[in-house]
């Protein structure tokens, strides 16, 4: 295994960064969703607007999972940076793969959130199509 640089690791804070960027966007628009969702289901209560509750519940959750592991995989990649500074090279190698295992994770939540919205979609253009 080749030595790690300082230079690695800083591979992964631009494109974790925009990861987590696009994440809170997406929480942003879950939070306008809520609000417009919690009106509408005060108003009349249907099953439709039940299920796009249900949804946005599981789409939230692990919306917060993948900004977990997104923050933790760049907290590691700069604690990875520390060790490499101060010399421990074997550590700093363990703690980057475990930076990137959660960048992995938190990228397979964002597949899986990806599949639950289009259920929502569908759910929704459900619901204009029996009107």
């Amino acid at each position: 295994m080749e030595e790690l640089t300082l230079i690695t690791p800083t591979f992964l804070f631009s494109a974790v960064s925009l990861i987590l960027l696009a994440y809170t966007n997406r929480f942003l628009a879950y939070t306008s969703l809520v609000r417009n969702l919690k009106v509408k289901y005060m108003e009349n209560k249907s099953s439709v607007t039940k299920a796009e509750i249900e949804n946005l519940k599981k789409r939230l959750k692990l919306t917060r999972l993948m900004q977990l592991y997104g923050v933790a995989s760049l907290l590691l990649c700069v604690a990875t940076m520390f060790l490499i500074y101060i010399g421990l090279q074997t550590v700093s190698a363990v703690i980057f793969a475990v930076a990137l295992l959660f960048l992995i994770i938190s990228l397979a939540l964002s597949v899986w959130e990806i599949n639950i919205s289009s259920k929502s979609i569908q759910i929704h253009l459900s619901d204009m199509e029996a009107k």
